[in-house]
């Protein structure tokens, strides 16, 4: 049964909490991360779901953090997990927007790159 605390109206593609937004642009194939991310890490299994749907059935993908102003380590470890199954899979390519104006990404987010060698990060 969907929980409708985090996945309003059943949607499987636009995850909303309290202060933050994580969804699923088809068209762009981008998954946009918004606002500020402070869950346990049993909490971010709506957005692991999402992250391996789109990665399953995409070639080729974006993250768009840019919006995103903070995230723990439990969704640091969430995103490390996801460039691994990424890495993986294989011929997938990644690339993740970020901004270098956002502390934690400019420390974290290059991380990506220990576990999917392939992967472009780009702070704006």
């Amino acid at each position: 049964m969907t929980d409708t605390t985090t996945r309003p109206s059943g949607s499987d593609t636009d995850i909303k909490g309290p202060g933050y937004r994580v969804w699923f642009d088809a068209p762009a194939r981008t998954v946009h991360f918004e606002g500020v991310l402070r869950l346990s890490t049993s909490e971010y299994k709506p957005i692991e779901d999402l992250l391996d749907r789109v990665l399953l059935a995409n070639p080729a993908l974006a993250l768009r953090m840019t919006e995103l102003q903070f995230l723990n380590s439990s969704g640091i470890n969430m995103l490390y997990k996801f460039a691994i199954a990424a890495r993986k899979k294989g011929e997938t390519e990644i690339k993740v927007h970020g901004s270098s104006n956002i502390p934690w990404q400019g420390k974290s987010l290059p991380n990506l790159k220990k576990f999917l060698p392939t992967i472009v990060i780009a702070l704006d």
